[in-house]
């Protein structure tokens, strides 16, 4: 039979490596949202498939209660974004 402290340290691990597997997705997210965002800024075609692929990865963790869900983005955000940055 397993203690308390062991499956208490058990659930915190699990909990740790959730929020860890999610930052790492945040970070290629983030860095796959710039990407858009240059090649938007050049006249250069873009795709988002890569961001939402990212975004459902995400989102999946967040199933789970502990992170938070993350909104799936379309070309017209990116642009939107892209004007407002370059004003």
């Amino acid at each position: 039979m397993t203690s308390v402290h062991e499956e208490i340290s058990a659930h915190s691990q699990k909990q740790h490596a959730h929020i860890q597997s999610f930052l790492a997705l945040e970070q290629k997210r983030e860095q796959a949202i710039e990407s858009a965002v240059k090649k938007c800024e050049h006249n250069e075609p873009f795709s988002t498939d890569e961001i939402n692929a990212i975004t459902s990865k995400m989102n999946e963790l967040a199933r789970g209660g502990i992170v938070p869900l993350r909104k799936h983005v379309t070309i017209e955000m990116v642009e939107e974004y892209t004007q407002r940055k370059q004003k």
